[in-house]
This record gives C-alpha cells, structure tokens and sequence, in this order.
C-alpha cells in the first residue's frame, strides 16, 4: 500500500512537470493577511493579461475562500473530463479575449465550508496541478489564500520554475507587517517577488475629486523599497472595482476608461516587462 502511494504521488509531480513545462510564465499571487482584494488584483491582473492577446489561466488554489468565479460571472460550469485531463473553463469576453479559470468552487457548493487539515489542502493542489490539462499558455496566474501556510508552499515546491511572486497589502501598518513576512516568505522558498502592489491606496471623493487617504498611503512602496524589492503601483479604493466584482464583471470589462482600470493596466506593463526581462520567447 505504501509503495503504490509513493507510486502515485510520483506519476502526480511528473504530470505536474508535463503540464507547467508547457507554461511559459508561472505567478503566484499571495498576501501576509486576508482582506486585502487579493483576488481582486489576481483576475484583474489576468483580465489585463488576456486583453494584451497573451495565453493566460487563473487558478484559483484559495481553498477555503475560491472566489475567482464569482467575480468572472462563472456559475455552473460544465467541467470536461477528457484522456489528457479535465479542461479549465473558458471565460470569453469581446473586449478582453479568453481566459482559462480553474477552481474548487466547481466542485462544492456554494456555501459549504471547507473543513480540511493542511495534508488535505495539498493533495487537493496537487491533484489540480497534474489533472487540469491547460494545455500552452504564457502566463498562469495562481491566487492563493492568505498567509504563509501550506498551500503557498505546497505551490512553490511543486510547480517548476516558478517566474516569481507579486504580494497584494494595504496601507496600513498591520498589512504592511504581514506583507514583509510574505516578501521575506518568497525570498526563503526560492523564488524572486516580481513586486508589491498597495491596494485601496486613497479614496477619490465622487462629489469633490479630491484624494482622501482612509487607510494611509505610501506605505506598500515604504516597504518595498525597506526590502529590496520592486513597486509595482497602488490601485484605488473605488467602490466601483467592489460592485463590479460582485456583478462578475470586473473593472476592466465594466469601466475599462477608469482611475482604477488604468492603474491596474500600467501594473500588468510592468509585470509584463518583467517577464520579458526573464525571457526573448514573450
């Protein structure tokens, strides 16, 4: 019994290796604490991708809060099991192209919790790794849960090359701790922080057009700059980017002409270029 486990668990890392192997650009987007619009970003950021006519996944591997379909508007899929492995569901939209989505809100309903012990967590993503045939693609954005826990290392070790991670705080103090842990999480394991982003950095007053600074300001780029690492922008706090996310249609589809659209566009030049400095094939 033991054997056929190991037997298992190595034909699962070699299907792993197969499938990342055809992905050009591997990124992981995580944050030191929940309630930062992590998930937000991720699409948003995946959105931008696909718009620049790049190949691009999102898999959704927040176990305990897969939230990804939600904010695409996907509700009952109708996942394709097929020989080469089970296909990520196409979201496709006119002004933005097509982008492939996998996550564990497919597989449970809508409001059961997901009650699983860490080992359970990581068989979970491992077997989302080795199963879903992605097929080739340039960029595969991953969102993962908050923390440093066993996902995000389950994440890290399994998927080869990883391109590098982007860490999603807020601006005040107790995120930006947290978000310290989470650049010097990425430095341990290995893998270069592509860069930080400040999100809900100022209000943008709707009636005088003023910027109004509710959680602070300046200090996601602070930190970045205190650990060596890249500042890739700060995204508004605009109402809009929460309602259109609750409509399943977020911003760069619903108000692409946006302050906070085109802030996050000139994040996704920026990741983009990173990419580019990684390799000629982009």
């Amino acid at each position: 019994m033991e054997k056929e486990i190991k037997s298992s668990r190595e034909h699962m890392i070699e299907m792993i290796k197969k499938r990342m192997g055809k992905i050009k650009y591997k990124i992981p987007v995580f944050s030191g604490k929940g309630g930062v619009g992590k998930t937000t970003v991720a699409v948003n950021l995946s959105l931008g991708l696909a718009m620049k006519k790049y190949g691009v996944g999102i898999l959704d591997a927040d176990i305990h809060g897969p939230n990804v379909p939600k904010m695409l508007g996907i509700s009952n899929p109708n996942l394709m099991p097929t020989t080469d492995g089970i296909l990520p569901i196409e979201f496709v939209h006119s002004d933005i192209g097509k982008l492939e989505v996998m996550s564990l809100a497919f597989y449970i309903e809508r409001d059961t919790p997901v009650i699983w012990r860490g080992p359970l967590k990581s068989s979970a993503i491992m077997q989302f790794l080795s199963e879903v045939h992605w097929g080739e693609l340039d960029f595969l954005i991953v969102d993962l849960p908050p923390g440093t826990g066993d996902e995000l290392l389950t994440i890290v070790q399994l998927i080869p090359n990883v391109t590098g991670s982007i860490i999603v705080t807020t601006p005040q103090d107790v995120a930006l701790l947290d978000s310290r842990k989470a650049v010097n999480f990425s430095k341990k394991v290995g893998v270069e922080v592509i860069g930080v982003i400040e999100n809900m950095s100022g209000f943008i007053c709707p009636k005088c057009h003023e910027e109004i600074n509710i959680f602070k300001r300046g200090g996601g780029e602070r930190s970045a700059m205190e650990l060596g690492v890249k500042f890739l922008g700060r995204i508004p706090l605009d109402p809009e980017i929460v309602i259109s996310g609750d409509e399943g249609k977020p911003i760069l589809i619903k108000n692409p002409n946006s302050f906070a659209a085109k802030k996050i566009l000139e994040i996704v030049e920026k990741v983009e270029s990173f990419c580019k400095s990684k390799s000629n094939s982009i």
